[in-house]
């Protein structure tokens, strides 16, 4: 079974939990900015939904851009590891942890 871009975004910061990933995308026609920790995903401009095993991500949403950073995430302070990497790039990190 294929998992979810959401699902795999979760597992990527499980295998690297000194990582937190930032997420802009486009949900609905809307701009939304998600945070993805040891698993857990949480918007940053919506509503994030009660229960943690529902991925914030959708799979109709469209990346505009995917940013590594170190944890923690300290939005006054962001220390980025790597910024504005496309779909494609984080593809290449998550088929080389075999996600």
């Amino acid at each position: 079974m294929v998992q979810s871009l959401g699902k795999r975004l979760e597992q990527y910061t499980i295998a690297r939990p000194q990582e937190v990933l930032l997420v802009r995308a486009e949900i609905a026609g809307e701009e939304d900015e998600i945070a993805i920790f040891k698993g857990f995903s949480s918007s940053l401009t919506r509503s994030t939904a009660f229960d943690p095993d529902v991925p914030m991500l959708p799979e109709d949403a469209k990346i505009v851009a995917i940013a590594r950073l170190a944890s923690p995430y300290n939005p006054e302070n962001p220390q980025y590891i790597e910024a504005d990497l496309s779909l494609e790039q984080m593809e290449s990190y998550l088929e080389t942890l075999g996600i």
